[in-house]
């Protein structure tokens, strides 16, 4: 799911930069980071995300309106890093076949509880969307609103592990931060609408502890890199959506604001398809 704004409140973390960070420093720094916010996301934003109910960004784009994975009835749908996996729930309530998975034990856990409380419950994995544990053309549809394409090195090796494991004209949408918003700092108010730093710079967002070990990364890719990435991996981009911010959405999620949304897209959703 989307940061709910940074820096962390993380006891180990004592600074921030851009700087180069792996794969392997990548992953076990992001796994740590959603285990050990997995309670304190859910407490600050469980309610806007629901139990059962699809949200693809902060700008409150709901699938039942948008309808971007097209029809699921009946389909084998597969969630990418799914935090709680209510998107998977409400996908149940709609006839689709859902499977859920997250690298993060604490946000599985919570995907638990909410099935629990909800009733509907969804197979649950722990993987990481660069090495997918499931069947070549396995799925019908594979989606994330906010998970894994951000936080791990290797994007465009997720892409082919999504294109891998898709039916031929299977659906992948996946929604991140709209890629511009890297040039701002993430700040939801006045100081977030002048850029400071290049578009082009690719060097991870960084947040380290005193040892120097990083204790959350998130990589940015351009426009022009997912598209590529998109089409490496033997897909098509048939629609790229820019939620505009609703009249009358007055919540701020981390660096989404009514300020800022007034006058610049803070998510991209590529709907793709497997040719």
């Amino acid at each position: 799911m989307w940061r709910r704004g940074k820096l962390t409140d993380s006891p180990e973390t004592v600074g921030v930069g851009r700087r180069a960070a792996d794969a392997v420093a990548t992953v076990r720094a992001n796994r740590s980071w959603w285990d050990r916010d997995a309670d304190a996301y859910h407490r600050e934003h469980g309610e806007f995300l629901g139990d059962a109910d699809f949200v693809w960004c902060p700008e409150r784009l709901r699938e039942q309106d948008a309808h971007l994975l097209g029809e699921v009835r009946g389909r084998r749908v597969l969630e990418v890093g799914c935090g709680a996996a209510m998107c998977s729930r409400w996908l149940a309530g709609q006839g689709a076949e859902p499977v859920a998975f997250d690298i993060s034990a604490g946000m599985l856990r919570h995907a638990r509880l909410a099935s629990e409380r909800s009733g509907v419950a969804v197979p649950l994995v722990q993987a990481d969307a660069q090495f997918l544990p499931f069947r070549n053309n396995s799925f019908d549809i594979v989606f994330t609103a906010f998970g894994a394409v951000p936080f791990v090195e290797d994007s465009a090796r997720v892409m082919r592990e999504v294109a891998r494991v898709l039916r031929v004209g299977g659906r992948w949408v996946f929604a991140t931060t709209h890629p511009t918003r890297w040039a701002f700092p993430d700040d939801p108010g006045p100081d977030g609408l002048t850029a400071t730093m290049p578009y082009w710079d690719r060097t991870p967002y960084v947040e380290f502890a005193a040892d120097d070990r990083p204790t959350y990364v998130e990589h940015h890719r351009t426009l022009g890199d997912r598209v590529r990435e998109i089409a490496a991996a033997g897909m098509r981009l048939v629609d790229l959506i820019e939620p505009e911010w609703p009249a009358g959405h007055t919540q701020e999620w981390g660096q989404w604001s009514p300020l800022r949304g007034a006058i610049m897209p803070g998510t991209a959703i590529y709907v793709c398809e497997r040719g």
